[in-house]
Protein backbone atom coordinates (compact mmCIF):
# COMPACT_ATOMS: atom_id res chain seq x y z
CA UNK A 1 0.00 0.00 0.00
CA UNK A 2 1.16 3.34 -0.65
CA UNK A 3 3.22 5.72 2.24
CA UNK A 4 1.12 8.51 2.85
CA UNK A 5 1.10 11.07 5.62
CA UNK A 6 -1.82 12.50 4.17
CA UNK A 7 -5.29 12.06 6.05
CA UNK A 8 -8.06 10.61 3.30
CA UNK A 9 -10.68 12.73 5.35
CA UNK A 10 -10.46 14.83 8.90
CA UNK A 11 -13.31 16.12 11.22
CA UNK A 12 -13.28 18.08 14.50
CA UNK A 13 -14.56 15.41 16.31
CA UNK A 14 -15.30 11.84 16.63
CA UNK A 15 -18.60 12.42 17.56
CA UNK A 16 -18.97 14.25 13.96
CA UNK A 17 -18.87 10.83 12.36
CA UNK A 18 -22.13 9.43 12.04
CA UNK A 19 -23.40 5.81 11.35
CA UNK A 20 -24.82 6.73 8.15
CA UNK A 21 -21.94 8.98 7.15
CA UNK A 22 -19.83 5.43 7.48
CA UNK A 23 -23.08 3.39 6.00
CA UNK A 24 -22.60 5.51 2.73
CA UNK A 25 -19.01 5.06 2.50
CA UNK A 26 -19.53 1.06 2.70
CA UNK A 27 -17.81 1.17 5.94
CA UNK A 28 -18.03 -1.97 7.91
CA UNK A 29 -15.63 -1.47 10.78
CA UNK A 30 -14.30 1.57 12.38
CA UNK A 31 -10.55 1.16 14.37
CA UNK A 32 -10.47 3.99 16.76
CA UNK A 33 -7.47 5.51 18.47
CA UNK A 34 -8.00 5.85 22.49
CA UNK A 35 -6.03 8.34 23.93
CA UNK A 36 -6.82 11.95 22.78
CA UNK A 37 -9.39 10.59 20.37
CA UNK A 38 -11.98 9.41 22.27
CA UNK A 39 -10.95 10.72 26.13
CA UNK A 40 -7.43 13.28 27.28
CA UNK A 41 -4.35 11.35 28.17
CA UNK A 42 -4.91 12.47 31.62
CA UNK A 43 -8.25 10.97 32.28
CA UNK A 44 -10.49 8.05 31.28
CA UNK A 45 -14.14 9.78 31.85
CA UNK A 46 -15.34 10.74 28.44
CA UNK A 47 -17.44 13.91 27.86
CA UNK A 48 -21.39 13.07 27.89
CA UNK A 49 -21.20 13.82 23.92
CA UNK A 50 -18.53 11.29 23.62
CA UNK A 51 -20.64 8.25 25.33
CA UNK A 52 -23.70 9.13 23.89
CA UNK A 53 -22.08 8.29 20.26
CA UNK A 54 -20.11 5.17 22.14
CA UNK A 55 -23.67 3.99 22.35
CA UNK A 56 -24.93 5.15 19.08
CA UNK A 57 -21.83 3.59 17.27
CA UNK A 58 -22.04 0.14 19.51
CA UNK A 59 -26.19 -0.12 18.65
CA UNK A 60 -25.27 -0.33 14.88
CA UNK A 61 -25.36 -3.82 13.73
CA UNK A 62 -23.52 -3.35 10.55
CA UNK A 63 -20.60 -1.50 12.18
CA UNK A 64 -17.93 -3.22 14.21
CA UNK A 65 -16.33 -0.76 16.40
CA UNK A 66 -12.90 -1.62 18.22
CA UNK A 67 -10.04 0.76 19.78
CA UNK A 68 -6.28 -0.19 18.38
CA UNK A 69 -3.97 1.23 20.79
CA UNK A 70 -0.82 1.81 21.05
CA UNK A 71 -1.05 2.13 24.91
CA UNK A 72 0.89 -0.73 27.16
CA UNK A 73 -1.26 0.21 30.35
CA UNK A 74 -4.65 -1.29 32.01
CA UNK A 75 -6.85 1.83 30.96
CA UNK A 76 -7.46 1.14 27.83
CA UNK A 77 -9.37 -2.44 28.46
CA UNK A 78 -10.93 -1.32 31.21
CA UNK A 79 -12.72 1.27 29.15
CA UNK A 80 -13.58 -0.83 26.42
CA UNK A 81 -14.95 -3.50 29.00
CA UNK A 82 -17.12 -0.39 30.78
CA UNK A 83 -18.79 0.86 27.31
CA UNK A 84 -18.47 -2.81 25.50
CA UNK A 85 -16.12 -2.09 22.93
CA UNK A 86 -13.53 -4.70 21.49
CA UNK A 87 -9.74 -3.56 22.28
CA UNK A 88 -6.13 -4.27 20.74
CA UNK A 89 -3.34 -2.79 22.49
CA UNK A 90 0.33 -2.91 22.14
CA UNK A 91 -0.76 -2.20 17.83
CA UNK A 92 2.70 0.07 17.15
CA UNK A 93 0.78 2.03 14.60
CA UNK A 94 1.88 3.64 12.27
CA UNK A 95 3.46 -0.56 11.69
CA UNK A 96 0.50 -3.08 10.60
CA UNK A 97 0.40 -5.31 13.21
CA UNK A 98 -2.20 -4.00 15.50
CA UNK A 99 -4.28 -3.14 12.16
CA UNK A 100 -3.95 -6.33 10.62
CA UNK A 101 -4.92 -8.04 13.73
CA UNK A 102 -8.53 -6.12 13.78
CA UNK A 103 -9.04 -6.69 10.16
CA UNK A 104 -8.47 -10.59 10.57
CA UNK A 105 -10.91 -10.27 13.95
CA UNK A 106 -13.43 -9.06 11.79
CA UNK A 107 -12.98 -11.04 8.77
CA UNK A 108 -13.53 -7.70 7.03
CA UNK A 109 -11.44 -6.19 3.99
CA UNK A 110 -9.15 -3.26 4.68
CA UNK A 111 -11.46 -1.10 1.81
CA UNK A 112 -14.48 -1.60 4.23
CA UNK A 113 -12.35 -0.03 7.28
CA UNK A 114 -11.73 2.96 8.68
CA UNK A 115 -9.41 4.36 11.68
CA UNK A 116 -9.93 7.54 13.28
CA UNK A 117 -6.94 8.85 15.14
CA UNK A 118 -5.76 12.27 16.19
CA UNK A 119 -2.12 11.12 14.99
CA UNK A 120 -0.91 11.80 11.45
CA UNK A 121 2.38 9.83 12.16
CA UNK A 122 1.23 6.52 13.88
CA UNK A 123 -2.53 6.29 12.90
CA UNK A 124 -2.83 8.22 9.62
CA UNK A 125 0.71 6.46 8.30
CA UNK A 126 -0.73 3.29 9.51
CA UNK A 127 -4.09 3.45 8.29
CA UNK A 128 -3.22 4.78 4.62
CA UNK A 129 -0.12 2.14 4.35
CA UNK A 130 -2.12 -1.00 5.50
CA UNK A 131 -4.95 0.10 2.55
CA UNK A 132 -7.80 1.48 5.57
CA UNK A 133 -9.32 4.85 5.62
CA UNK A 134 -7.57 7.74 7.50
CA UNK A 135 -9.76 10.02 9.36
CA UNK A 136 -7.73 12.36 11.08
CA UNK A 137 -9.65 14.14 14.35
CA UNK A 138 -8.14 17.03 16.61
CA UNK A 139 -6.68 15.96 19.77
CA UNK A 140 -9.07 16.42 22.66
CA UNK A 141 -6.22 17.75 24.36
CA UNK A 142 -3.06 19.47 23.08
CA UNK A 143 -1.59 21.34 25.64
CA UNK A 144 1.71 19.88 26.60
CA UNK A 145 4.97 20.85 25.23
CA UNK A 146 5.26 17.05 23.21
CA UNK A 147 1.80 17.23 21.79
CA UNK A 148 2.27 21.09 20.57
CA UNK A 149 5.55 19.93 18.94
CA UNK A 150 3.97 17.21 16.95
CA UNK A 151 0.90 18.89 16.24
CA UNK A 152 3.75 21.69 14.65
CA UNK A 153 5.32 19.20 12.85
CA UNK A 154 1.85 17.93 11.42
CA UNK A 155 0.58 21.34 10.30
CA UNK A 156 2.39 20.70 6.33
CA UNK A 157 0.37 17.54 5.99
CA UNK A 158 -2.56 19.02 7.85
CA UNK A 159 -2.60 22.41 5.68
CA UNK A 160 -2.32 19.78 1.66
CA UNK A 161 -5.14 17.63 3.44
CA UNK A 162 -7.36 20.73 4.52
CA UNK A 163 -9.57 20.37 1.39
CA UNK A 164 -10.82 16.46 2.49
CA UNK A 165 -13.11 17.46 5.60
CA UNK A 166 -15.82 14.73 6.20
CA UNK A 167 -19.21 15.57 5.10
CA UNK A 168 -21.82 14.16 4.95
Amino acid sequence: MPFSLLPKQMTKALTDITPELLKCRNIRLLMLDFDNTIVPYTTDVPTEAMERWLKTMNAQEDIQVCVVSNSHNDRVPAFCEKYGLDCITHAKKPFSRGIRQCLEKYNIPASQAALVGDQIYTDTLGANCMGVTSILVEAIHNHTFWLKARHVLELPFIFLARNRRLSQ
